[in-house]
């Protein structure tokens, strides 16, 4: 996959297909894939939180899910092909898992979410097998659910929790994990499972996203979208004109 340099991060500017397959190319080969997917917010983060940073770079992988980061890389003069939401490529990745007869496991949310998340799963993909999910509370008892993981014979792991919790978990566990292909995947259980409704299509394509979660969860996300975004434009703009 092509690989592109944006605001000093290195980044796969890759289609969902190419994605997909180059994931089940590496799942068959054997050994260890660790995914991760940069948004608006992450990209900003990164630069004062250096655990993140080192995460995320040690990804194999690393899409870009965000319609600022695609406007923004264009603005750069990268040639960016598509965005690979995160949500989206859960759903493409449980269908290719059925296809290829891979088990998954699924970790993050509370209990209901999780559980109703597993439901959902397996009414959608009837012959998908699910190995085994976990909430995502379990700070003070990380090497069990570790332990979980790794006795379930998941090929693939999917990890709800926020970041920059979930990408530090993945890159201090990977070696025990014993699955193929971790990729963290924020709050895609809680749409999955119907606690959030996602953006419609048009909001998605225009990069409105975040703005239809400023409204549903106002008190919570207007600020971190106000100062992501701000400092977001700034960085691009130093970019642009340095």
């Amino acid at each position: 996959m092509k690989t592109i340099n944006m605001l000093g991060v290195k980044m796969h500017a890759s289609t969902m297909s190419e994605t997909v397959s180059h994931i089940r190319e590496k799942i068959l080969a054997g050994g260890f894939t660790q995914h991760v997917v940069v948004n608006v917010a992450k990209l900003v983060n990164m630069k004062k939180d250096l655990q993140l940073a080192e995460s995320v770079e040690q990804c194999d992988i690393i899409n870009i899910d965000g319609m600022g980061v695609v406007w923004g890389g264009r603005l750069l003069g990268l040639d960016i092909p598509e965005r690979v939401a995160g949500v989206d490529l859960f759903h493409n990745l449980l269908n290719m898992s059925q296809e290829n007869e891979f088990p998954i496991f699924l970790l993050g949310a509370t209990d209901e979410v999780v559980q109703k998340t597993a439901d959902k799963v397996q009414q959608l993909y009837p012959n998908l097998k699910v190995a085994g999910y976990h909430n995502g509370y379990f700070w003070d008892n990380e090497e069990a659910v570790v332990d979980k993981i790794s006795k379930s014979g998941a090929r693939l792991l999917f990890v709800a929790i926020t970041s920059p919790k979930k990408e530090n978990f993945i890159n201090k566990w990977k070696d025990k994990l014993g699955v193929d292909f971790v990729m963290g995947v924020g709050g895609t259980f809680d749409v999955v499972a119907g606690k959030v409704n996602r953006a419609p299509l048009w909001m998605q394509k225009y990069g409105l996203e975040w703005f239809y979660r400023v409204l549903q969860e106002p008190g919570r996300m207007w600020k971190r979208y106000l100062v992501t975004n701000s400092k977001f434009f700034w960085l691009l703009m130093k970019a642009k004109f340095s």
